[in-house]
């Protein structure tokens, strides 16, 4: 069973009666998923880019944007307009392939892995991990990687609050710390 009807047939109905909302469409949901690679040592390698496009398409199955730097700090030798960072935002049924991955496949192979903190929430609902090394996800081949790279993802949901959203996320199976 995918995410997807696991939260239909299953979670949706937790949540309803865990909150007592009235309404089947008060029940949070997942509205996007952000996955988002900074790279400041673009600036003296502009090939970190190309590569990094490369990855997180294979990772998420949708071609990233190149994000550019909005102004110019001499300290960084970094001009305005020059790109430091990709970033794809996945809605639908690529999100749900994407967070079913990450669950039970990327997240795993975390070395020393003792589950998600929950500090990641930001009170208005939305949780946000950073991963520091995308050699867990299955779709990189780790011989051809040149160096590792960070990324953030960030989970937002229509919940009103954060303990709504963990509610949610835990039900649909995101390993938290106990």
């Amino acid at each position: 069973m995918d995410l997807r009807q696991k939260y239909h047939n299953e979670v949706k109905p937790r949540l309803m009666e865990r909150f007592k909302y009235p309404n089947p469409h008060q029940v949070p949901k997942i509205e996007k998923i952000s996955v988002n690679i900074g790279l400041g040592e673009a600036v003296v390698n502009p090939k970190l880019i190309d590569q990094a496009l490369v990855e997180l398409t294979q990772i998420t199955g949708q071609r990233p944007r190149i994000c550019k730097a909005r102004k110019s700090i001499a300290g960084f030798k970094l001009r305005k307009g020059m790109p430091i960072g990709v970033m794809v935002t996945l809605r639908g049924r690529r999100m749900y392939d994407f967070l079913t991955r990450l669950i039970h496949i990327a997240l795993p192979r975390v070395r020393d892995f003792r589950g998600l903190p929950r500090s990641g929430f930001d009170g208005r609902g939305n949780y946000t991990l950073g991963i520091n090394d995308h050699t867990i996800f299955p779709e990189i081949d780790s011989s051809k990687i040149e160096k590792i790279k960070g990324m953030s993802i960030t989970i937002s949901t229509s919940a009103k609050t954060d303990e709504e959203a963990y509610e949610l996320l835990k039900e649909l199976g995101m390993p938290f710390r106990r």
